[in-house]
């Protein structure tokens, strides 16, 4: 069978959700090989396995830490012409897409980007993406080359498939760009104690409807009573309600997660663009004539700041 790259999205050994997505959905495509880069990339080995990793290819050196994406993009190239895959798959986040952008231009292949699934194909993967501001969904393949395929986060359940998970050391030649773009300083971000926000199960998102800074305590209420991310459309953010890491949109973050619950936003495409994708899709809006209406599975035509207060008690109530 076939093997699959996954590039391994991790933190300090501890492995990312989206890798983990990225390995149910290799299984489909044949055999997945993990590629663990940086500090802590052995402690992966057993979490990679588990989720059906036949291989775990390793690699530590401190130009993954000092520099930015090139001393990476160096060692999946090198783990591709070890392995020769019939498919590379990378979670896509920012420093993802740059990686595999990168990568495809380097081995001559075609690259799709925001994947939302995969599926086996008689000639080869093929890609379902959600294009032109979330209005249409499509199917793709790469015709030439090896595919390089980004995808985004919450695009399949997570499924344990025990597998031998074999750590291999691989054999990494940096290249002359590789330390060309130096990391002078990281400032951690401030933890909330909440999921982040593209890769939450569950978003709870306010708008303009929220009318303050001070009454997004309401959505985090909810959100925090649900373990939810806080989301916020491009109207909140630009009022300075709410940081700008937060943005849901076209503009800002795009989200797909189980349950995208809408308040206050009246749905302009901007702001769908970023969390059409989401499973179910619940909003809160007092205008009935609201654009969000048209793609919600469930609509409540009510004030917010009635409503999601209840919503919240009742929430908590069920939990005991």
């Amino acid at each position: 069978m076939a093997e699959v790259l996954v590039y391994v999205d991790h933190v300090d050994g501890a492995v990312r959700k989206p890798t983990l997505e990225l390995l149910t959905l290799a299984r489909r495509l044949g055999e997945p090989v993990a590629v663990a880069l940086g500090n802590g990339a052995a402690d992966t080995a057993a979490t990679l396995a588990e989720h059906g990793a036949v291989k775990v290819l390793t690699h530590d050196a401190s130009e993954y830490a000092e520099y930015l994406v090139v001393p990476k993009v160096d060692a999946l190239q090198a783990a591709y012409e070890a392995v020769s895959p019939a498919a590379v798959l990378v979670p896509s986040s920012a420093d993802g897409k740059e990686i595999a952008a990168r990568l495809a231009l380097r081995i001559g292949s075609g690259i799709i980007t925001d994947a939302v699934d995969l599926e086996a194909g008689d000639e080869g993967p093929v890609a379902t993406q959600s294009v032109f501001a979330a209005s249409f969904t499509t199917k793709s393949r790469v015709i030439k080359g090896t595919p390089v395929i980004t995808v985004k986060p919450n695009s399949a359940t997570v499924e344990a498939a025990p597998a031998a998970g074999a750590v291999e050391a691989l054999s990494v030649t940096f290249s002359d760009k590789a330390t060309g773009t130096k990391i002078t300083g990281r400032t951690p971000r401030e933890s909330t104690g909440r999921p982040e926000l593209t890769e939450a199960a569950i978003v709870v998102s306010g708008g303009r409807g929220v009318n303050g800074a001070e009454n997004f305590s309401i959505i985090e209420a909810l959100a925090d009573q649900l373990g939810a991310a806080v989301g916020a459309s491009r109207a909140a953010v630009d009022a300075g309600w709410y940081p700008h890491t937060n943005q849901v949109g076209q503009t800002g973050k795009s989200v797909s997660p189980q349950l995208y619950i809408a308040n206050g936003i009246s749905g302009a495409i901007q702001h769908r663009a970023g969390m059409q994708t989401s499973k179910t899709i619940v909003a809160v809006n007092k205008d009935a004539e609201a654009p969000i209406f048209e793609l919600v599975d469930f609509g409540v035509v009510g004030d917010l700041f009635d409503v999601v207060p209840q919503l919240t008690e009742e929430i908590k109530t069920r939990k005991g």
